[in-house]
């Protein structure tokens, strides 16, 4: 019996009792190889003892004080790390407690700028179909997986939607990278001309998409693009890193592949590595600025804004990634990880894309590999994926509805940064079991 209310109200789950480094274990002894780190969050693994040691050393001192009376040296000295590694003016941060909240932060924050600067008429965001950008009701009103959003609908903040950059799918065959990421630039642009620039707020985009879509990362030049059509009208670029930021893609903000900045820019997840509860906002510094020199003040705020334990396990993860170099073992393991994966699955009559950056990687399942055809959404082919592999003893990261939030099945990749080839073996051996124990009668 249990009076635990989870995400799933039927059937149970394993009771996990310890982690040891990449793998998690549980009460009957069963190890599994954590290959997507609960939800991309697990970048150092389950038992860093520096990481663990820094929480209880700020326990010491003190565990919690609220933002509105004092500030704390953990919090002050990890916005540091971050602006020092952020791109462009990037310059102050906002710390929450993940990543709707950063996302909440990020969309109040982008509003009340307009407000203080004169233009209270923009009231309007756009996003991406299949976009995510959290839960809580500002962050889903302005994602684009339309299966979570559907039955809250009436509750949402309204947004417009444009085509994501979904090359594998969307792409036509005349049509060059180039091409193709001018002709999504357009469409962003007619979208704001037709609601009237002067009401838009801001666009809102994964740099490279998540669980909704599967580790889809733009088509070069893309995101330039972008960037020069919000300039042109006057409008916010909001990255959500949340969970493709802080390392996973092989540089420590997403954005800087593409050699953009945006000006607001939210992470979580890999922040603190799942040691604490933690996310943040990454604020530009004229936006900053406009509020110090107007109200003064921020029209928000949580009891936990700035957690001093949370704060001290984030800056010893990012520490840590840093002086150990691990964004370089990300770049490496995520090329040997691509290599394997195609060495294993490049062929395979059901497996139609295989795609990512870094250790963010993705397979798409399709019934036909020549026409993309998806399998049945009644056949559930992803849930079978995460049964069949952790029968198998691996966690992976399946996501249904990829393509209109019914139909498409992908398995997400993304493993701590500490991995080696054997893990990276390890992995793909074991995704290739449940697999194939899950298509069955799908693939008949």
């Amino acid at each position: 019996m249990t009076h635990l209310f989870n995400r799933r109200l039927t059937g149970g789950y394993p009771a996990v009792a310890r982690g040891e480094g990449v793998y998690v274990i549980d009460t009957e002894g069963k190890r599994y190889l954590d290959a997507s780190g609960g939800a991309a969050v697990s970048c150092l693994g389950h038992d860093d003892a520096d990481v663990i040691g820094a929480i209880k050393e700020q326990i010491d001192r003190i565990a919690y004080i609220h933002s509105s009376f004092f500030t704390n040296s953990p919090a002050e000295a990890l916005a540091e790390f971050l602006v020092a590694e952020a791109p462009g003016d990037l310059d102050r941060v906002y710390f929450v407690n993940g990543g709707s909240e950063a996302v909440e932060a990020a969309l109040k924050l982008a509003r009340q700028y307009f407000v203080e600067t004169g233009e209270a008429e923009r009231s309007r965001f756009i996003s991406r179909r299949q976009s995510f950008h959290g839960n809580t009701l500002g962050a889903l009103g302005v994602g684009g997986n339309l299966a979570r959003r559907e039955q809250f609908a009436p509750l949402l903040i309204a947004a417009h939607h444009v085509s994501p950059c979904y090359a594998y799918r969307d792409q036509r065959a005349d049509e060059t990278e180039e091409a193709y990421g001018e002709r999504l630039a357009r469409e962003l642009e007619e979208a704001i001309e037709a609601l009237g620039p002067e009401t838009v707020i801001g666009f809102i985009a994964e740099p490279v998409v998540g669980s909704t879509l599967g580790a889809v990362p733009p088509v070069a030049g893309y995101f330039k693009r972008v960037r020069e059509v919000c300039d042109r009208h006057g409008v916010l670029l909001i990255l959500d890193e949340v969970m493709c930021g802080m390392g996973r893609t092989g540089t420590l903000f997403a954005c800087e592949q593409d050699g953009v900045q945006p000006d607001l820019l939210t992470v979580a997840k890999g922040l603190g590595g799942g040691y604490q509860p933690i996310g943040a906002l990454l604020i530009s510094a004229r936006i900053h600025a406009a509020l110090r020199d107007g109200s003064g003040i921020f029209q928000h705020g949580h009891t936990y804004h700035a957690h001093p334990t949370a704060c001290a396990a984030a800056l010893a993860v990012q520490r840590k990634v840093k002086e150990q170099d691990l964004l370089a073992n990300v770049r490496r393991m995520g090329d040997r990880l691509d290599a394997a994966l195609g060495e294993r699955f490049g062929n395979h009559p059901h497996v139609g894309d295989i795609r990512g950056r870094g250790l963010f990687r993705a397979l798409e399942l399709v019934a036909d590999r020549a026409t993309k055809e998806p399998f049945d959404a009644s056949y559930q082919l992803h849930a079978r994926v995460k049964q069949n592999a952790m029968e198998a003893g691996l966690l992976c990261y399946p996501m249904g509805g990829v393509i209109d939030g019914t139909r498409g099945d992908i398995v997400l990749l993304a493993p701590p940064y500490i991995i080696i080839e054997d893990h990276v073996e390890e992995m793909v051996e074991k995704l290739g079991i449940a697999i194939e124990a899950s298509l069955g009668k799908a693939a008949a």
